[in-house]
This record gives C-alpha cells, sequence and structure tokens, in this order.
C-alpha cells in the first residue's frame, strides 16, 4: 500500500469518526469497507497521536455481564484549537473552535475602512483574534490555525487573492502576508465556499451529497457542493454567481465588468439604485441604507417596491439557471438579506419553481439559514481543521 492510500485510510477513517459523533471499530471496517485489522492498525495511530480518544458505551446490564465493556472512539475536541474568520463589508468575526468543531467563543468586530490594503486588513485580523483569545484566557499560540472566508476570487490552493472588495491591490498573496503576520498556517477561501462548508457538517447540509449554498448580502456569492467535496473550478475560484451576466451592457459592478447579478441584488446595488431613482434613505451605513429601503417597501411606498421587486425577479432568474444547471437536491439561502425575508419570498420561490425544467420529480428544497454571522466563521474553522487534519495525518 501506498503512502497515499495510507493517508486517504487514514483520513477516511478520522472522518468518519467526526460524522459519527462516537463510533466502534467494527463499525468503521464495515461501512467503510476497510478490514478489522487495517482499522485497528490505523487508529492505534490516531490514538497515539492525540487525535482520537475511547470513550465507554452505555451499555445494558446484559451486556456488562457478557465480559469486557465496549468503547467507542470519538475525536479528541483538546487535541487541536483553530480560529475561524469572516471579512465582512466593514467588520470581521472570529470564533475559535475545538478538534470537533464546536465554537468555544466569537467576536464581532468592526473594520477601519470597507476598503483597505493587505497589510492593514491583516493587521486588523491579528488584532481581533488576539483580543478573542485574551478575552477568554487563550493564546494566540493555543491556535493551531486559522481559516479565512473573504468576498473575491480566492485561489485557496495558493492563498493569492486575485480580487476582493475587501483589499485595495489586486494578485495579491495574501495568504502569505496574513500567515507572517499571525505566527501560524493560515487557509484562505470564498467566503461562500466556506459557508457551504459549514452547512455540509453542522446544519442542512449533512448527509445531503448535492446542494448548493447561495449567500446575498454585501454581495452575492455561492458554494457548491458536489458528491460530497466543494467545487472550486479548474482555476481555483470557480462558482462565481453574483458575476453571472444577467443584462447585457447592464448596470456597472463593483468587479469592473458590467450586468452581474450581484449589481442588481446585493446590499449595495440596492442602495445604489434607490439613490439614482432619487429615494432618500436614512442611515450612515450600507446595513441601515437596506433597512431604511426595505422598511419603505413594506410601507408601500412606489420607488422602493418597484426596487425590490426587480431585485426578486433577478434572484428567480439566477436561481432558476442554477436549478437548470446543477439539479441540486437542496438551496440553502444565507446573508443579511435573508434575515427579514428581505429579497426572499415565498412568490419568488414560485417563480423559480416555475422556470425550471418542468419534470415528473419534485424541485430542489429551498430552505433559509438564518444564523448570521456564526455560519461563515464556522466555516472557516472547519476548513482550518480539515487542513490541520490533513498536515498531522500526513506526518504520522
Amino acid at each position: 500500500m501506498g503512502k497515499e492510500q495510507i493517508d486517504h485510510g487514514r483520513y477516511l477513517i478520522l472522518d468518519f469518526i467526526r460524522r459519527s459523533g462516537q463510533v466502534a471499530r467494527i463499525d468503521i471496517a464495515n461501512q467503510c469497507n476497510i478490514s478489522q485489522a487495517t482499522v485497528t492498525t490505523i487508529t492505534a495511530k490516531l490514538l497515539k497521536a492525540g487525535l482520537i480518544e475511547e470513550i465507554a458505551r452505555d451499555t445494558t446490564e446484559k451486556e456488562a455481564r457478557r465480559g469486557r465493556p465496549r468503547v467507542d472512539l470519538k475525536l479528541r475536541n483538546a487535541a487541536h484549537m483553530v480560529a475561524g474568520v469572516k471579512v465582512e463589508n466593514n467588520s470581521v468575526s472570529v470564533i475559535l473552535a475545538d478538534f470537533e468543531g464546536k465554537q468555544l467563543c466569537k467576536l464581532r468586530q468592526g473594520l477601519a475602512d470597507t476598503v483597505s490594503s493587505a497589510n492593514d486588513l491583516a493587521s486588523e485580523i491579528y488584532t481581533a483574534i488576539n483580543t478573542l483569545c485574551e478575552n477568554n484566557n487563550y493564546s494566540m499560540q493555543d491556535l493551531s490555525a486559522t481559516g479565512v472566508g473573504i468576498a473575491g476570487f480566492v485561489d485557496a490552493s495558493s492563498g493569492v487573492i486575485h480580487w476582493s472588495p475587501s483589499i485595495e491591490q489586486r494578485n495579491i498573496d495574501f495568504g502569505a502576508i496574513l500567515q507572517a503576520r499571525l505566527g501560524m498556517p493560515v487557509y484562505l477561501d470564498n467566503d461562500a465556499n466556506l459557508a457551504a462548508m459549514a452547512e455540509q457538517y453542522f446544519w442542512h447540509g449533512v448527509d445531503t451529497p448535492n446542494f448548493l449554498v447561495v449567500t446575498i448580502e454585501s454581495g452575492v456569492g455561492i458554494g457548491i457542493v458536489m458528491d460530497g467535496k466543494v467545487y472550486r473550478g479548474s482555476r481555483g475560484f470557480g462558482a462565481e454567481f453574483g458575476h453571472t451576466k444577467v443584462q447585457l451592457e447592464g448596470a456597472l459592478c463593483r468587479c469592473g465588468q458590467r450586468g452581474c447579478l450581484e449589481a442588481y441584488i446585493s446590499d449595495y446595488a440596492l442602495v445604489l439604485e434607490a439613490k439614482v431613482a432619487g429615494l432618500p434613505l436614512a442611515g450612515n451605513t450600507q446595513e441601515e441604507q437596506v433597512q431604511a429601503l426595505f422598511a419603505a417597501a413594506q410601507s408601500q411606498e412606489p420607488i422602493s417596491l418597484s426596487i425590490i421587486s426587480k431585485a426578486r425577479r433577478m434572484l428567480a432568474m439566477g436561481l432558476a439557471n442554477l436549478v437548470n444547471i446543477f439539479d441540486p437536491q437542496l438551496i440553502v439561502l444565507v446573508g443579511s438579506q435573508m434575515q427579514e425575508g428581505h429579497v426572499y419570498s415565498e412568490d419568488m420561490i414560485e417563480t423559480v419553481k416555475n422556470s425550471i425544467v418542468q419534470i415528473n420529480a419534485s424541485a430542489p428544497q429551498f430552505v433559509v439559514h438564518k444564523s448570521g454571522d456564526a455560519l461563515w466563521a464556522h466555516g472557516a474553522a472547519v476548513y482550518a481543521l480539515e487542513k490541520v487534519a490533513q498536515q498531522t495525518l500526513r506526518g504520522l
């Protein structure tokens, strides 16, 4: 058996233990189609490395009389601790998570600017993580790695950000800059991909091999899970739903292109359209102005109603295209506009269902996830945990 096969077997067993919560060795062998001898050998190494631990299984009195009590295996939550970071429009959300992925504590901290240099953003991320550690009696040295989700064109394999609305420079090796600033391994990815990983590990995507996560807030993104794996494209930054074209020579998007879906349904696009139409919006921040726009629509103000109606039609068209292309089991909608049902509505979902290829089968399930910023940062932590586990297994 080659080293690559051994690494795969170790990771397969570790991941099965994670998904099971706690499980007996015999069940690992049966479910993973691996010999009991191999399972015993690999789990012995995982125990020695401190990645897993044995835990007594609750047994009946009859089972206890038969002899040695059975033990299960579970992840050892103290094996590693990581930080998960979500860079937002004007703030940064951070959580600390143990090796099982359980959230230990969290913090949301404002950013000095919505767009900054790579070095300045790295410093603000460092400050946020360090503050969270100090507030909860941890040290930065307690962390094995940090995962970071950020909007834009992110090459997860190299850590290079080709473009992000949060960073002034293009084609910047932000992974290297942040790793030098934090003094630990850093793993970057597009924030929508990490939202999909969080759904896959903890929420609606558990045991669902094919699903999509569509994110709508200051920008528009998508995370695609196909056959249980996050799809990133051949260049490492595919699945840019917000930058699919919905109108020829249409509205200018902040990516520099015209006619992008994001330029019609994101927060900044809605605020801009309201201002162009001469609709005054109360509030100093983009978030406050978006809230004011939706409040006006709820009061039946004509201009705001027209803007929201157009955004819903654009989103319905985009979602229908996704269904026709991917045929997913599930589409999870997340983001600030999902919290209050702003752009989302049951009528909009019905429009989607009426716009997809009609066959004698049910349309995919649509779910709104209202967990807020915790979802994104949790996904970033999960990503860091996966990488830490892979590196540890290779070193066994």
